[in-house]
């Protein structure tokens, strides 16, 4: 298990639940699109400080996303 891949995923399952776009996460975060969808895939790895703001933005908390089943 990787667990930035398994990161990416839960950001994006978090994401669909609250009916967003890539570009709609994006644009909450003040980050591009591109880098949402880097994060997403596991070819970039978000800071602490972004995963913290990732978490804010998808309306839950930092443990939730890396709690990997």
């Amino acid at each position: 298990m990787d667990f930035y891949t398994e990161l990416g995923k839960n950001i994006k399952k978090r994401r669909k639940e609250l009916n967003l776009t890539q570009q709609e996460l994006a644009d909450k975060l003040d980050m591009s699109l591109n880098f949402v969808g880097k994060i997403e895939v596991a070819f970039s790895k978000p800071s602490l400080d972004t995963l913290i703001e990732i978490a804010k933005a998808l309306d839950t908390t930092v443990s939730h996303l890396t709690k990997f089943e």
